[in-house]
């Protein structure tokens, strides 16, 4: 099994705005708000794309916008609730301080 590391959590993240956004981002650091890449109804549609995608269980009201700005910043969000032990039972849950 192929270890996840960030740089793969940015290539399915960049494979989810290409195919769901029809964008492609130009670098994992670019900000997603600031560039126009990403607007409010995206934002949802990218909550429920990771929810998704990677098995996380996200609840907007404890998400912090800094940390959705750049694919980079969504990866390392990522990668911290995937390390995170889940029960068998349920989905990793994605709580961020606000």
């Amino acid at each position: 099994m192929t270890p996840i590391t960030i740089e793969s959590i940015q290539e399915r993240l960049g494979a989810i705005f290409a195919e769901t956004f029809h964008v492609d981002v130009p670098a994992p650091d670019t900000d997603l708000l600031d560039s126009g890449i990403l607007d409010s109804l995206q934002f949802v549609e990218l909550l429920s794309q990771l929810e998704r995608r990677f098995s996380l269980k996200l609840r907007i009201e404890d998400i912090d916008l800094d940390d959705l700005r750049s694919l980079a910043r969504i990866a390392r969000l990522v990668s911290r609730r995937m390390d995170e032990p889940a029960t068998a039972s349920e989905p990793t849950t994605l709580q961020v301080t606000v």
